[in-house]
């Protein structure tokens, strides 16, 4: 197929498409009044003043677009002249100015976020701009016209209120997955990124070990006592949440002193742009020396949260009871530890001591003291708290939480002092089935996405109606939307739209939307694009299935099992495209069982998609944003015919098909290779940064060993293992990046084969043992490893893929 000639979207109809893109005066929030209220009252008593406000959204537009830093006017509505109790923006034009050399377009808004929000929406839907992460391409900026030629906005302007007051961010362990190697020039670009996309709760849980040290040593623990206590830095998500203790770890004081510097540049510019930071509080996670230093306290060693062999090293940590007034002392000590650290910067603390821990007894009574001993420490170290509460447990463990134990533990505060997260909103929506959480207010999320994996997904109808239904339900208590994905940085489609929501109070035509995207995603309209991304919505972006997408395609999670013990399972394999059943994955694979990939759409509609894309290749061969679509694409459709490949070597083996094992092998072996050849040429897809920023970080040769294998570790392994026995967790956090593949997905598999290979060769059974030892052994020594891998790109993405698409897939 021949590309189209490229063609500009008129102005005009650009436009008209924005009004029917823009929604109209929002109607009245849920929780009516009193949310916006509350919203007000949520800030901590450090807050930037309008002006402060106002210079932080002109420094975000410095740093985006500098030479539009003049085209802007920024105005912080302090009186509600303009949105009066609500939050909104408001974009119009500069009428006492010339429009040349001054500013052209005022941006009125409520904080400095809906200034910034309200730039965003302008540079969207009047200048077909596009902005996302700079690891899925980066922005789109080009389309946007000079100084002195910004787009007018018609009549007195475009007002666009907020249905709901919150826009939260943030996973608990997404700050481990993402954002744990980050540095400040990092975390500047997030929280731009943030305010732009209308973010005004986020997480923020950087540096918190560092107020532990100061707590805990309060009650006479030592830094020999914490080193046991604390994770390494690529697994403290798991130490805070007490599923683990000393993996990865200790830590430095240097990384104490590092991280708890850089948290307060986090907050002090997320408060310069009128967010309200959630910051952490004690969930009764002690160290192990508590139970000796109090021995009258009610203290529980846990049980083992994924480890081999139950090693005590880390395994099993000890939870204070919340009904021990020891736990208050605690709590109280932490908030107003991070008080006098931070200043009074929030009145919103996250707690998640349920999280993966099931209370000892189902009796409500007993549910509900301990959430009254939970706030009590809260509201102790501040008298203003909310506690925010992540709704997972009652999805992982509904067989636990049914009504009475809900409402034990949702009903242990006052209403308005906590707020409860639909973690899973875009799947299994907890709203439905809980009465709206029996009248406590929650946030509708998006979870999207677990372990930081790479892999195109989504749910685009239920992203652009689910919040919609959620707050226009009856009797509903939706207080806002949000984006709790354990690892960012991938399908920039999705968050576009998810962040979009914090300003719709109507569905939105995806279709039609998705128009409008790719036209700002690549900087013009070609048939092509439009074409291939009807087929993405139809096919990867619209899982109807109810399942989790957690990547387990072959190359990234290897199965480790026996070919002898899974023939009855192949020979149903092709059934294996759509999963019913499903439970999030914690542990591994029983042994034997062979694990199925999730495959939700038709692979042969997503193959015509890339077909599309590459037919546009001459157009967009420059585009950054295009190639990363690009490659993505076409690692996808390789990744699952990869599938396909390691079922049809299985199958050769069931059948003492020497030719067909080794022509299958040899197959799946070079898609690998063939798939790191084209990941290395895109910046985005590259193991080396990863593992370049870790050891940027480091002070000492010590820490750089350790924050080496840290990164390495999160990314394979995960977890302990034994001599022949893989970590339970193994490949949770898989990644499709270049470097990886080859140097570790690759000698795997090939060690793998090989002893298939021997197996039918000598007519003797698979030698299981053997392969888990070999393999086990190799991954060991490169976690341990210090091999330096590439940072930039090589090579022509395009003709790759182009030369990829012909070898395998057309």
């Amino acid at each position: 197929m021949r590309p189209s000639p490229p063609r500009r979207l008129p102005l005009a109809p650009f436009l008209l498409l924005l009004t029917l893109l823009s929604p109209p005066r929002a109607a009245a929030a849920a929780g009516g009044p009193s949310a916006w209220v509350a919203l007000r009252g949520a800030a901590g008593s450090r807050k930037a003043s309008p002006a402060e406000q106002e210079a932080a959204a002109a420094g975000l537009l410095r740093r985006l677009l500098p030479s539009h830093a003049g085209s802007f006017s920024f105005r912080i509505d302090s009186k509600g002249g303009v949105c009066g109790q609500s939050s909104c923006f408001r974009i119009s034009n500069v009428i006492d100015g010339s429009g040349k050399g001054g500013a052209e377009i005022l941006i009125q808004g409520t904080t400095g976020v809906e200034l910034a929000s309200g730039l965003h929406w302008y540079l969207k839907y009047w200048c077909g701009a596009h902005i996302s992460w700079d690891k899925t391409g980066g922005a789109q900026l080009a389309s946007i016209p000079s100084p002195g030629s910004l787009p007018r906005v018609q009549g007195k302007g475009v007002k666009i209120e907020r249905p709901v007051p919150w826009n939260y961010y943030q996973n608990v362990v997404t700050s481990s997955y993402s954002y744990v190697w980050w540095d400040w020039k990092r975390w500047e670009k997030e929280i731009d990124w943030m305010a732009l996309q209308g973010i005004n709760l986020p997480l923020a849980f950087t540096g918190q070990e560092s107020i532990w040290q100061k707590v805990f040593k309060s009650f006479n623990v030592t830094d020999r006592d914490l080193d046991d206590f604390f994770g390494g830095p690529a697994f403290l998500a798991w130490a805070r949440m007490g599923n683990l203790h000393g993996w990865g770890g200790p830590l430095s004081q240097n990384w104490l002193d590092q991280q708890l510097a850089l948290q307060k540049k986090i907050l002090s510019r997320m408060i310069e742009l009128g967010m309200v930071p959630v910051l952490p509080s004690f969930s009764g996670n002690v160290p192990a020396v508590f139970a000796k230093l109090f021995p009258s306290a009610n203290i529980t060693r846990l049980g083992d949260w994924n480890t081999v062999d139950a090693n005590p090293k880390w395994c099993c940590t000890y939870l204070l009871d919340p009904s021990d007034s020891l736990f208050i002392d605690v709590g109280q000590a932490f908030i107003r530890q991070q008080i006098k650290e931070y200043g009074d910067v929030t009145n919103i603390y996250n707690c998640d001591t349920f999280n993966e821990n099931t209370p000892p007894t189902d009796e409500p009574a007993y549910i509900s003291s301990l959430g009254s001993a939970i706030y009590e420490a809260m509201s102790r170290g501040n008298k203003n708290a909310v506690w925010l509460m992540q709704g997972w447990l009652f999805y992982s463990d509904a067989a636990f939480w049914k009504e009475p134990q809900m409402k034990a533990l949702l009903h242990s505060v006052p209403i308005g002092k906590m707020i409860v997260l639909d973690l899973f909103a875009d799947v299994k929506p907890i709203w439905k089935m809980s009465s709206q959480f029996y009248g406590v207010p929650y946030i509708w999320c998006m979870l999207h996405n677990f372990g930081g994996n790479i892999e195109m997904y989504g749910i685009l109808d239920s992203v652009s109606s689910g919040p919609i239904d959620a707050r226009t339900s009856y009797n509903s208590t939706m207080i806002g939307v949000g984006m709790c994905m354990e690892g960012i940085e991938h399908n920039p489609v999705v968050y576009e739209l998810m962040s979009e929501m914090a300003f719709h109070n109507k569905n939105v035509e995806v279709e039609d939307w998705l128009k409008t995207y790719s036209y700002r995603r690549y900087g013009q309209a070609n048939a092509e694009i439009e074409k291939a991304w009807r087929y993405l919505y139809h096919t990867i972006y619209n899982c109807t299935d109810g399942i989790a997408d957690h990547n387990k395609d072959y190359i990234v999670e290897f199965p480790d099992i026996s070919p002898s013990s899974v023939s009855s399972q192949l020979s149903k394999r092709r059934g294996m495209s759509i999963m019913r059943n499903h439970r999030r994955f914690f542990l591994s694979e029983v042994s034997g069982s062979l694990p199925h990939p999730h495959l939700w759409y038709s692979t042969k509609e997503a193959i015509k998609a890339l077909e599309l894309f590459l037919d546009a290749g001459s157009v967009f061969s420059k585009s950054l944003t295009y190639r990363y679509d690009l490659v993505d694409l076409t690692r996808q459709c390789l990744s699952k015919l990869a599938n396909e490949v390691y079922l049809d070597a299985l199958s050769s083996y069931q059948k003492k098909d020497s030719n067909g094992l080794n022509s299958h092998t040899r197959k799946f072996l070079e898609i690998i290779v063939d798939i790191d050849t084209l990941l290395a040429a895109d910046d985005n897809f590259l193991l080396g940064p990863w593992l370049e920023s870790a050891k940027s970080l480091a002070i000492t040769e010590k820490e750089r060993q350790q924050y080496e294998w840290n990164a390495r570790t999160q990314v394979t392994m995960w977890y302990d293992n034994t001599e022949t026995e893989q970590s339970k967790l193994h490949d949770y956090a898989n990644k499709f990046w270049s470097g990886l593949l080859k140097s570790y997905y690759l000698p795997r598999a090939s060690k793998y084969f090989a002893y298939l290979t021997r197996s039918l060769q000598e007519n003797q059974s698979f030698q299981l043992e053997e392969w888990r030892k070999d393999w086990i052994s190799y991954s060991n020594e490169w976690q341990s490893g210090n091999e330096v891998y590439a940072v930039k790109a090589t090579g022509d993405a395009l003709a790759i893929a182009r030369s990829l698409y012909r070898k395998y897939l057309r």
